[in-house]
């Protein structure tokens, strides 16, 4: 893994929609019983001017529901479907979803994240290989 550095939450643009109660839970009981220290470090990438989640949104909520500032991140440098992330990062910002904060009220049972963002996720990538197919 590359190098883990300390990034404020505000400056990480979020590339989901939701967060799933049933997986913030689950982090939250390792951050009480292990500590932060426990939890890998957030990968992030630079798209479209900003920095972004490539994974990690639940681990960033639940330190932000913790009351820090900041995470561990490392420049995510595996090879990553860039056009998908760049229409997850448009929804979010058609959203007024610009931090990991303005997804305090979007913490969701895991059932409706299921059929909200993994359904949403993988009806955009049917689309985008429709679209790579027909070239």
């Amino acid at each position: 893994m590359e190098k883990a550095f300390l990034l404020h939450l505000d400056k990480i643009q979020p590339s989901q929609l939701y967060i799933s109660q049933a997986k913030l839970k689950r982090v939250l009981d390792i951050i009480e019983k292990e500590g932060f220290e426990a939890l890998p470090p957030i990968p992030v990438i630079r798209l479209k001017g900003f920095i972004i989640y490539t994974d990690g949104h639940t681990r960033a909520m639940a330190a932000y529901l913790s009351g820090l500032e900041e995470v561990l991140v490392y420049w995510d440098e595996d090879e990553l479907d860039l056009q998908a992330y760049e229409i997850c990062v448009d929804w979010c910002l058609d959203e007024e979803i610009k931090s990991i904060s303005d997804l305090k009220d979007r913490i969701i049972p895991h059932s409706d994240y299921e059929i909200l963002w993994y359904e949403r996720c993988r009806k955009m990538q049917e689309d985008l290989e429709n679209k790579k197919e027909r070239r």
